[in-house]
């Protein structure tokens, strides 16, 4: 009988445990829920920037993308007196084109396109070693193709079919410069992989300012 009880102990123990971290992770509904790492590698809580609309984007020094920093920072520039703010997330995980330290990065973002948005410590975006900020992100808004008719979207998705028959079935992270907007609310409404138009990704931003 003693055993019995013990046992019948132990399930409803195990069972209210995973009752209290189900609870938990459906409070996290916002980015605001999470904390990433700053380039000095401590925690910054991301309710820093509530009330701010966020562009959200993994990036790379090496890459074809990599002019894209000139059109989000002249966007920065443009918007963040009306509550932009844009996250810069080094990430080395596509193609090895971010092998620079985080310091380098810094560097070589600001002498050659003169970034002045807050950039976090390189890190993982898809896989085991990937930041909670980004499972949630990708939870929230899955991929839903390249532009087609882009230069370069014809030549991603054959790279990407080849490696992966169903690789457009899957949410996570595909290559550098892909992008999440954030509302004031701090909910994912929108997500842009590299190849869709930076002049539509503004205009997206500005109607949420």
């Amino acid at each position: 009988m003693r055993t019995l009880v013990l046992t019948v102990a132990v399930i409803v123990a195990v069972f209210a445990a995973s009752c209290a971290q189900k609870e938990q992770k459906e409070k996290m509904k916002t980015v605001y829920d999470f904390s990433v790492l700053d380039k000095k590698g401590d925690s910054v809580s991301l309710r820093k920037y509530e009330g701010k609309v966020l562009l959200i984007v993994n990036t790379a020094s090496r890459c074809g993308f990599t002019p894209q920093y000139e059109a989000l920072e002249a966007m920065y520039e443009r918007l963040a007196g009306r509550g932009l703010e844009i996250l810069d997330f080094p990430c080395n995980q596509f193609g090895n084109q971010s092998p620079e330290s985080d310091e380098e990065t810094t560097q070589f973002c600001t002498l050659n396109y003169g970034t002045k948005f807050p950039q976090f410590k390189k890190c993982e975006v898809n896989g085991a070693g990937e930041i909670e900020l980004y499972t949630f992100l990708k939870s929230q808004k899955g991929f839903e193709g390249f532009d087609l008719k882009s230069q370069l979207g014809p030549l991603l998705d054959k790279m990407m079919r080849e490696a992966d028959a169903d690789y457009d079935k899957k949410p996570d992270i595909k290559w550098n410069f892909t992008k999440f907007l954030v509302n004031r609310k701090g909910e994912v409404v929108a997500r842009f992989e590299p190849t869709h138009s930076m002049e539509d990704v503004e205009k997206q931003v500005e109607a949420l300012l």
